[in-house]
């Protein structure tokens, strides 16, 4: 093998590693966002399931999910 090819398999072989090592960080961030919403949605389902248990118990014969939006 010459000389030269060795350098381009080596300089290709760089720019994967380099290449593949970004994609991982990125892949990491992601995963942590992913984790984040899934938690969020998690307290924000359960803040709906504690409104829709309240609500007929305060006398009220709405559901929080009957109720209008603010603007009608």
């Amino acid at each position: 093998m010459s000389e030269d090819r060795l350098i381009s398999i080596e300089i290709k072989i760089a720019y994967q590693e380099d290449t593949i090592a970004q994609l991982n960080d990125i892949v990491c961030k992601q995963q942590n966002q992913i984790d984040a919403l899934e938690n969020l949605t998690q307290q924000l389902l359960g803040r709906v399931r504690d409104l829709s248990d309240t609500a007929p118990q305060s006398g009220n014969a709405l559901l929080a999910a009957d109720e209008r939006p603010p603007h009608y």
